[in-house]
């Protein structure tokens, strides 16, 4: 199976407005796939049409050869979808291990579950050292390694990650990104991200939304970077 998740020319509304207009992708297995664009472009929207939040009107949602369009969320998330908001979405009152612990599938052993911590442990080591600690305490960038990690605690095939560099300041976000990078040996991730030169060097291949469609599309990050036009018109940066 080459690629795990396809999206099929789905067409969004939310109420009377039309976000998703004819939106194709493919997450190759293995791969960390960038969704990358300007704030309304579709992203988030396009990782809530995959978990069901938004069903699309028209088109398919097929993962690992399965067709999810029309699954309740958490019967998508039951198959192996992992999902880390923008907003984190932590509890802020209960310890780190709660938070950890009420994201635990009913379907996962008390053996596996200690298995994830310790991959958990792996790419964020700091959570180790504050597992007791009330996460609504915690810094910006380790509320993001908790938000990371919750979605970790299960055995998933892929991970949707939302602006995870939001609001990071660049060393945090550099650190944040070198651990996701690290992640590829265990899951496909489809990286959702406005802040273009945090993740350039993360992806494998990427599509660029604009308005709700796919503008540009590619598997060369390298000549990315270097396309100083495309950059500027859709993402508003320059390298």
């Amino acid at each position: 199976m080459k690629n795990l998740l396809e999206i099929q020319d789905a067409h969004v509304y939310i109420g009377s407005f039309y976000i998703l207009q004819g939106i194709s992708l493919v997450v190759p297995k293995g791969e960390v796939t960038l969704l990358l664009g300007r704030n309304g472009a579709g992203k988030t929207t396009t990782m809530k049409t995959i978990l069901g939040i938004y069903p699309p009107k028209e088109g398919k949602i097929i993962f690992r050869e399965e067709e999810i369009t029309n699954l309740p969320t958490h019967k998508i998330v039951n198959k192996g979808i992992g999902y880390v908001p923008d907003t984190r979405r932590i509890f802020g009152t209960l310890t780190v291990e709660q938070n950890l612990i009420v994201s635990r599938r009913k379907a996962t052993s008390h053996s596996e579950m200690q298995e994830r911590l310790e991959l958990i442990f792996d790419l964020f080591p700091d959570i180790r050292g504050f597992l007791k600690q009330k996460a609504g305490t915690l810094s910006g960038g380790q509320q993001q390694m908790l938000a990371v990690a919750r979605a970790l605690v299960n055995n998933n095939d892929l991970l949707l990650i939302d602006e995870p560099t939001e609001g990071l300041s660049p060393l945090l976000a550099k650190n944040l990104i070198a651990s996701l990078s690290r992640l590829k040996e265990f899951a496909t991730i489809l990286l959702v991200e406005q802040n273009f030169r945090a993740v350039s060097k993360l992806g494998d291949n990427y599509y660029i939304i604009d308005s709700g469609k796919i503008a540009h599309e590619g598997n060369n990050m390298s000549e990315l970077i270097e396309d100083k036009v495309l950059l500027a018109k859709y993402l508003g940066v320059s390298i």
